[in-house]
């Protein structure tokens, strides 16, 4: 499950990934309390993020690491 709030109002440290290449289309994640981690548009730090639980959000890095590590970069 996933929630939206504005990410001006949640606390972490914003962080991006290291594959963006400084070309202003990424995302950035922050930990929040609770086990939570936000997701929003680094274009806009003041605009809307989602956040996910725990579960949802480890589904997700996983799935994202299988699929790097497949010969075509995909499912």
């Amino acid at each position: 499950m996933a929630k939206e709030s504005n990410s001006a109002h949640l606390p972490g440290d914003w962080r991006r990934s290291s594959y963006s290449g400084g070309e202003g289309n990424c995302v950035e994640a922050a930990v929040l309390p609770g086990g939570w981690t936000a997701v929003r548009d680094s274009k806009d730090p003041a605009g809307p993020a989602l956040a996910f639980g725990a579960a949802p959000w480890t589904a997700f890095l996983e799935r994202m690491r299988a699929e790097d590590r497949t010969p075509t970069g995909g499912a």
